[in-house]
């Protein structure tokens, strides 16, 4: 299925007060930027049609992938002083870049796209910041089984701060983590058909106008997920990440897990050998 990533935010709280125009995908986690994480996620389950929504700061993306160097993140022969690739990131994957505004709410973003979609009665659409180990088969499969018109995966309350039980004389009568609220929240790594297109209007969001519709209707799913997921708004969590990336605790790397990974990659061989199409 293809993928709809949407990275044209401006992504404010991950400056570090500086006057540069680098959107959040691309902060790095590793060698890599934050948007490559999420889509080589996507690409290890085969998935590895990707229509990239595009908006601020949209040629360190292009420029990114269009200089693509495949020896940074994988092995290799250097032989009569040519690159002999021992395994491949990208050489499979069709990118297609579409600019869709700098101010655009993502419900607009995505209604931009829905030409790359070929009609596509299903496809997959994501935030290109957040990292999980969901088990995407499972959640597609649900879904395709399901008469609805998107999931959406929920994960549990992320804030560390406690709620706090009043009674009428101001007395504390409980306090409680927020994690362990009986709530859930948006987590992103959305499943959608066609039909969500019916409910978000000109300039409108994909979750408070097309999911809360859909909701309304009896026509959104949830897929609950309590293992690993991870949301990169700040230069604090994405020093964090970048810190666990480091020392190999990376949960969401899923290709590493076996050598799986490699062969749904694609074949080996030398340059970028992207599809990738603007």
């Amino acid at each position: 299925m293809k993928v709809v990533l949407f990275c044209g935010g401006y992504g404010l709280r991950m400056r570090n007060g500086t006057s540069d125009d680098m959107p959040k995908p691309m902060a790095m986690v590793g060698p890599r930027p934050l948007i490559w994480h999420v889509m080589r996620y996507y690409a290890y389950y085969g998935h590895t049609e990707f229509i990239l929504c595009l908006g601020y700061g949209a040629h360190h993306i292009k420029d990114f992938f269009l200089n693509y160097e495949e020896t940074v993140s994988n092995d290799f022969v250097l032989r009569g002083g040519r690159t002999e690739l021992l395994s491949a990131d990208i050489a499979d994957w069709t990118i297609t870049f579409a600019q869709t505004g700098i101010e655009s709410p993502i419900g607009e973003r995505l209604r931009r796209v829905r030409d790359h979609l070929d009609g596509d009665e299903m496809f997959l659409a994501n935030y290109a910041d957040v990292l999980t180990d969901a088990p995407l088969p499972e959640m597609i499969d649900r879904f395709a089984q399901r008469d609805a018109g998107a999931s959406m995966m929920v994960v549990p309350p992320q804030s560390s701060f406690h709620c706090v039980d009043l009674g009428e004389d101001g007395l504390v009568g409980g306090i409680t983590a927020v994690s362990e609220l009986p709530l859930w929240e948006n987590g992103g790594y959305f499943v959608l058909r066609q039909e969500v297109f019916d409910h978000i209007p000109e300039n409108g969001d994909l979750v408070a106008d097309g999911c809360a519709q859909l909701a309304k209707r009896g026509r959104l799913v949830a897929h609950q997920h309590r293992g690993f997921w991870k949301p990169t708004d700040t230069v604090k969590e994405r020093a964090a990440l970048d810190a666990a990336y480091a020392r190999g605790d990376r949960p969401w790397a899923v290709w590493e897990r076996d050598g799986a990974g490699a062969a749904l990659q694609g074949a080996t061989g030398s340059g970028n050998g992207s599809g990738a199409r603007a």
